[in-house]
Formats: C-alpha cells, structure tokens, sequence
C-alpha cells in the first residue's frame, strides 16, 4: 500500500472515478496540460484524453454553469477553481441551479457535480487566495460541504462526493496537500459521508474541528495530554448534513467542548455548532463552550499569517478556561 500526501489521494482518487465510470468529466482552468495549479490533476488529460479532462477558459462563473448542464444532462462534472478566494462567482449557479434543481423539478433531476476548490491559509499565498468558504456553502440548502483532513479522507470522501446524486462543495486545505504522507490504497472505496470521525478519544474535553486546524487540534491534545488532560479530537469532514449526534455523545462523556476552526469567527461553522449543542446538550455541558476561530478580517498577507491563524497554543488556553468551570 502506497504512502502518499493529501493531493495524491485527491490525484488517485479522480483517477479511479474516470477510469471506473465514464459519465465522470472533470474541467477547469489548467488542470489539463498541466495537470492544476497545485497538481491535482496532473497526467489526467494525458491519460483520459482532452474529452474527460477539459482546460476551461478562465471563467469561473462558465466553468459552474457548464457543470451545472453537464450534470443535469446525466454526466458527473468534478469542476475545480484554483483557489477558494476565486468559487464566488460561481456561487449564482451552485446556490441558484445547483443545489435548487432536484426541488424545481420535484425530483425528476438532480445535480450530481461536485465543485473542488482548494481552501485556507498556511501557504503565504497573496491576497485572495487563502479564504475558508466553508459557511457560506453550508448556509445554501440543497448542498453538501465537505473538508478532507487527511489523505485517506480526501481518496474516500471524494469518491463518495463523485458518487453522490446531488451537487456537494469538496474543500481541499492547501496545507495540508503535501504537508504528511499516509498509507492509502486505491481500492475504490468510498467513505461515508454525512459522518464525523472521532480522531482520538479521551474523557476530558471534546475538541471538534475540521480541515487543516484538525492538525493544530491533535497537536493540542498532545500538549494537554502530557498535563493529564486527555481530549476528544472529532474531524467533523461533512458539515453539511451535520452528524451532531456523534459530538453530543462525545459531550455528554467529557462534559466540555472547544470548537475549532480557520474561518472568521462571526457566523462561522462553529456558531452553528455550539448553538446545536446549546440545544440539544445543555445539560451534558458543564462549562461554556469555548470556539478558538480566525478573525473577522481579510486573511493577511504572508508576514501576519501565522497571527491570524488558530494555534496550538491558543487552542490549549481555551481548554485550560473550560476546565476552570466546575
């Protein structure tokens, strides 16, 4: 079984789902001859030819609609945009057409699309090339979000995505696309979706997060573990349907939770959360729910990044504030 990072798994993954199924086309800008900006797709078009892998002017608000034909047309259009800072003009297509088509038609059509685009900071990339949408996305019915936290999680979640029959937004952390290898085989199996992963067990603090911050949150539970702290790491990876259950369960073990995510802190993910377990787990909680969470400002150039970005460091100080309650 081969080693492999978070965008190899992405690569071997599209490869299975055109080899596999031929209504699965991909397009996008540069993705063909030279296989996407961060290589996601590189040797793709040279080995399914320019008909499944398509160079797509740049337009990103074409490369959406002609999806959306696509997809109600019975194809499976994976549609890239090469940073996340670049999925806004699509949005009139996804929110308007995409996610709306199976409740126009009662039923008749779906969408089954799936929009990759890679997402988040870490990478000293220029302006506009380090958002984390994931909100904004959830807040569209009709649509799945999902965010990928490993390579393994990326092949299976993606697969599923491909495979699913309505239209799902596939955000891909940059950091973490060669940040770590993982055994992953190319077995064609999909992950499910609509679930969260518990990525490590305790019985302390339940630490829930998604993406890319999911590495600052084991690396926190390292941290507290070695104080005798022992945290619960969830990856939610589908937010949207949500699996609330598996986080109230983990609750209602540890009693405590800090919620952790990259995008700005007003209504971002982790509101929808704590308002969720405000809910459906008051009485699980024996502290407030503390969310650790970028700022609501643009993300900074390259020199501030690290500033803007949740740290470990951050991240232990709110466990630290929820244990104080008793």
């Amino acid at each position: 079984m081969a080693e492999i990072n978070l965008v190899e798994a992405v690569n071997q993954a599209l490869a299975h789902a055109l080899e596999h199924d031929p209504d699965v086309v991909l397009l996008g800008e540069d993705i063909g001859v030279d296989g996407g900006v961060f290589r996601a797709t590189v040797g793709l078009q040279a080995r399914f030819g320019d008909q499944r892998v398509m160079d797509s002017p740049l337009a990103e608000t074409g490369i959406a609609g002609v999806a959306v034909g696509m997809a109600a047309m019975g194809l499976k259009p994976v549609a890239e945009i090469q940073f996340a800072g670049f999925v806004y003009p699509t949005i009139d297509h996804i929110l308007n057409h995409a996610a709306r088509l199976r409740h126009r038609t009662r039923g008749r059509m779906s969408c089954p699309m799936v929009l990759r685009t890679p997402c988040g900071a870490g990478i000293h990339a220029p302006e506009h090339h380090s958002e984390s949408p994931e909100a904004l996305f959830a807040h569209i019915p009709g649509l799945r979000v999902v965010v990928p936290s490993t390579p393994a999680r990326a092949y299976g979640l993606l697969l599923a995505a491909i495979r699913d029959p309505d239209p799902v937004i596939f955000l891909e952390p940059t950091r973490l696309y060669r940040l770590f290898r993982q055994e992953v085989a190319d077995d064609g199996e999909a992950l499910p979706l609509d679930v969260c992963f518990t990525q490590r067990s305790g019985n302390d603090v339940t630490l829930v997060s998604w993406g890319a911050m999911l590495q600052e949150s084991l690396a926190a539970a390292d941290a507290l573990a070695a104080e005798g702290i022992e945290a619960e790491v969830i990856d939610v990876a589908t937010l949207k349907p949500l699996d609330m259950q598996t986080i109230l369960d983990s609750v209602a073990r540890t009693g405590r939770c800090v919620i952790v995510h990259e995008a700005p802190r007003t209504a971002g993910f982790g509101a929808e959360i704590a308002a969720n377990l405000a809910e459906a787990g008051l009485y699980s909680l024996q502290a407030p729910v503390q969310r650790v969470t970028g700022y609501d400002v643009v993300v900074p150039l390259s020199r501030l990044e690290h500033e803007y970005m949740p740290s470990v460091e951050r991240i232990v100080a709110a466990v630290r504030k929820t244990l104080e309650s008793v």
